[in-house]
């Protein structure tokens, strides 16, 4: 990466035949928030021109951290080469962009399953064309996960898989913070290729780190099925239908490397090798939430750590509520806490079951708020060691078969997690936290607590495929009354 650093209203990584489309595509996706924010009530937020405030989130209603006393800025980043971190969050990674508290960032997201079917997902489009880029001599982006370059499968060795765009530096952002992330718009990325103008496409992979793999009724039972998802890009239609779906057959890389399964990220699918079942799902409208999959900051314990298992900074948490119009609370591990965002889907289930969601680029608009350490005694943002999402209807705690697993397992323990998670494991974590989270942001007894979570506290399995398995717990912020600071 150069020494670039994106300031407000950059282009960085535009070329002059995409500018057009990009800046049309997301004054369009503006438009529609302005639109929708019209008719939102309670945490909504109150616009001006982009970038002027926001209403604080009820949770940090009551914390003493604002936005920011002066104006703030909007910065823009789009997915390419250089700006995309691909399988791993990382502390010393060079930052994309420096921002204050307060201000907005437009940040492009790529699948990392766009070459399932490239045609669809990846054809014309610069950004996509630059990243999933593999010829016979180079990767557009040689490091896939954190595992070693010289990994037999591919740099990296797919020790983590997710396109994570970023990382963000927010200024002053120092371990002990918490940053308050506000995701206020998403938009699918429209496929650039004209034969499939104002559409996009999704991949949903039913692959081999999936629940169900080997547990099927018919041969062969341990099978990798893709399924390809067409989305209205439009938004005039809410829905998605599947296109077709086709069995994994072994593929070989543009380096000569063999895969017989989903081993390695980005695969181009040669699809004179595979064949198409294209009457599938047939009549079925499978309702869109669009959400980013990955998204948090960099932890403190590695210097680079995979993708793929969520822990107490964030990333592949896998929650569908991850979308517009929820605001997620990270604690700060690291110098400039390190934002990065990736793995978008424009549909998931609770479990994502067979390994992915309909895994779908978008691209969101966030606007970040540091909450100083100094200031978080006596609010309900002070002993916050987990991501904590909100809704406008709900508080959504994340709980993990190990809440820090990189701690807890200690040396090779972003290889070792993947056999020792539990959904037992992760609903004790989801039920500590939520007894906490009663007990000091409700000023409840413990009996109290743990009568309300009984009645009251839906407990969901939020996924069983990402290493360390997740359970999240749901409540409704309807039911507590004002009460007094």
């Amino acid at each position: 990466m150069d020494d670039h650093v994106c300031g407000p209203g950059c282009m960085h990584g535009v070329t002059a035949e995409n500018e057009k489309d990009i800046k049309g595509e997301f004054h369009a996706a503006r438009r529609s928030f302005l639109r929708d924010a019209m008719v939102v009530g309670g945490g909504a937020a109150t616009l001006g021109a982009l970038g002027v405030s926001m209403s604080p989130s009820a949770m940090a209603a009551s914390a003493s951290a604002k936005p920011g006393n002066g104006p703030t800025s909007h910065y823009y980043i789009p997915a390419s080469a250089e700006t995309v971190l691909w399988g791993y969050f990382s502390k010393s990674a060079k930052p994309v962009v420096e921002i204050e508290t307060g201000d907005y960032v437009t940040i492009e997201t790529l699948t990392h399953h766009s070459n399932d079917d490239a045609e669809r997902m990846v054809k014309g489009d610069p950004g996509a064309e630059s990243v999933f880029y593999w010829d016979a001599k180079r990767k557009g982006v040689n490091r896939r996960g954190a595992g070693p370059m010289d990994a037999k499968i591919g740099a990296g060795g797919g020790e983590g898989v997710h396109i994570c765009t970023g990382p963000v530096f927010i200024k002053g952002a120092e371990p002990g913070d918490i940053l308050e992330v506000r995701i206020v718009d998403v938009a699918p990325r429209p496929s650039a290729n004209p034969a499939f103008k104002g559409k996009s496409f999704g991949s949903n992979a039913a692959a081999n780190w999936g629940f169900h793999y080997g547990d099927l009724l018919s041969e062969p039972k341990k099978r990798e099925v893709v399924t390809l998802y067409e989305i209205d890009a439009t938004g005039e239609r809410n829905w998605a239908r599947a296109v077709y779906n086709y069995r994994w057959t072994p593929q070989t890389d543009p380096f000569g490397v063999v895969h017989p399964t989903i081993d390695y990220p980005g695969i181009p699918v040669n699809h004179s090798t595979i064949r198409k079942n294209e009457n599938v799902l047939k009549n079925i409208r499978v309702p869109i939430r669009p959400h980013f999959g990955t998204i948090g900051l960099a932890p403190a314990e590695a210097d680079m750590v995979t993708s793929i298992p969520p822990s107490y900074t964030g990333g592949n948490i896998d929650n569908w509520r991850i979308g517009k119009g929820a605001t997620l609370y990270f604690p700060v591990a690291v110098a400039g806490a390190m934002f990065s965002v990736g793995d978008p889907h424009a549909s998931q289930g609770d479990s994502e079951l067979c390994g992915t969601a309909i895994e779908c680029s978008l691209t969101g608009t966030f606007q970040f708020v540091l909450h100083k350490k100094a200031e978080l005694p006596g609010t309900p943002l002070a002993e916050l060691n987990y991501p904590l999402l909100e809704t406008q209807d709900d508080w959504v705690l994340h709980g993990f078969s190990f809440a820090n697993y990189l701690a807890e397992l200690g040396a090779g323990a972003q290889q070792s997690i993947y056999s020792k998670s539990s959904v037992d494991l992760a609903l004790r974590d989801a039920y500590h936290k939520m007894r906490h989270f009663l007990m000091t942001t409700q000023r409840l007894d413990e009996d109290e607590a743990i009568s309300l979570m009984s009645v009251a506290v839906d407990f969901g399995i939020t996924q069983v495929v990402d290493g360390n398995w997740g359970v999240h717990a749901v409540i409704k912020k309807s039911i507590f009354p004002a009460r007094e600071g």
